[in-house]
């Protein structure tokens, strides 16, 4: 079988493009050709569109998309694609149910106008061209052959908002590296993990809030807790109209009073992210969802970071933003409810008081690893795409 994926690819930094390269390898160690015709087309819709004109897919049984993050290439090279092929197999990953991509490449005249205004009037202009983003999402969705969510709760969201079939839908785990295991390292001092792309929008501020008034309500555990803030900043995330994102991160810190119980790992090489998770005790993942993504619909995606700590057996304490519930109900951690600053200093008080839940969580962490490593999770896609390429 020879597939063609549409996907960001590393050595670009986002969930998305690591999921994809970890998937393409993972196919091709099962012996799936793949091939990546829109590679080094960043996010460009026009380039991803005269790609499809451009490439040859005579040689193609399926195409596979992975759809999310923002991108808009991959979601044109697919109305292309049906377009121009009407019964060749489409298949994709969508990794932000309800919807596709949440947003038009342009929006429409005299809506266009408001864009360029200021606040609020463009995101008055997005909210009324939101019927038409909401249709063609919708068209496309129900012309592809198959679309896979990563949990039941995008699966559920998805059909419903997409108003598809459910022989069309599909639900793959999240795949994670083989990692070997290793043991906590000792309890005292219990050591904690933020891990993900760092920048605005992934409630960090809760989590350093909530270890203010931790040791507020028990200066004792002062001595007994650190933080590690992880994971990548590249500049065009970390940085906006309103400076660096890290230097107030510190600042804030400092503030706070943590700088002496916060350390910092940027930018990570792959190779050293699991030695790195498993120096530690317990993730942290505080995410918010947006306010402005509620206007639009309910974003019930999940999270590569949550990949790692299940591949690297830790436990996490997460809020319940997207399907974070579901992803922590295999006995693997706690949730609390996104933006609920006294909720999670709670946690976090739980946890510093009977530390040995950390292991039960990473044992329970590390059973689930086992079951969604990428050679498991390349052979149910190899399925899925075999049944796709029969439809058609």
């Amino acid at each position: 079988m020879q597939i063609a994926l549409l996907a960001p690819l590393p050595p670009e930094q986002n969930g998305i493009a690591d999921y994809a390269g970890h998937l393409k390898q993972a196919l091709e160690d099962l012996g799936v050709r793949v091939k990546t015709p829109l590679q080094g087309v960043r996010n460009d819709p026009e380039a991803a569109r005269q790609r499809v004109n451009e490439a040859q897919w005579q040689d193609v049984d399926l195409v596979h998309a992975e759809i999310g993050g923002g991108r808009l290439a991959e979601f044109h090279a697919l109305r292309a694609l049906r377009q121009r092929f009407p019964h060749l197999p489409l298949t994709a990953t969508v990794h932000d149910p309800e919807r596709l991509v949440w947003r038009r490449k342009n929006l429409p005249w005299p809506l266009s106008i408001m864009a360029s205004l200021r606040s609020p009037l463009p995101e008055v202009a997005t909210v009324l061209a939101d019927p038409l983003c909401l249709h063609e999402e919708r068209q496309l969705a129900r012309q592809l052959t198959r679309l896979v969510t990563l949990t039941e709760a995008g699966n559920r969201s998805l059909r419903e908002r997409m108003g598809l079939q459910q022989s069309q839908m599909a639900v793959i785990a999240h795949g994670n590296l083989p990692i070997a295991p290793a043991p906590l390292p000792p309890l005292d001092p219990l050591r904690l993990l933020y891990f993900g792309f760092i920048y605005r929008g992934k409630g960090i501020e809760d989590l350093l809030q909530a270890m203010a008034r931790l040791f507020i309500e028990k200066p004792a555990l002062r001595s007994r807790v650190r933080l590690t803030l992880a994971g990548g900043s590249e500049p065009e995330m970390a940085f906006g109209p309103s400076g660096s994102y890290l230097e107030q991160l510190r600042q804030r810190i400092r503030e706070l009073g943590l700088t002496d119980l916060i350390g910092w790992h940027l930018d990570l090489p792959a190779a050293d992210i699991p030695h790195v998770i498993q120096a530690h005790h317990v993730m942290v993942l505080p995410y918010r969802e947006s306010s402005k993504l509620k206007i639009l619909g309910k974003l019930r995606g999940t999270s590569g970071a949550l990949s790692w700590a299940t591949a690297c057996g830790r436990g996490v304490i997460t809020s319940d933003a997207r399907s974070f519930a579901e992803e922590v109900s295999h006995g693997n951690g706690e949730i609390y409810p996104q933006g609920n600053v006294p909720a999670l200093t709670e946690a976090l008080l739980r946890l510093c008081e009977h530390p040995r839940q950390a292991q039960v969580w990473a044992e329970r962490a590390a059973a689930l690893g086992q079951e969604r490593v990428w050679s498991l999770t390349a052979e149910r896609f190899r399925q899925l795409f075999q049944q796709a390429c029969e439809v058609r």
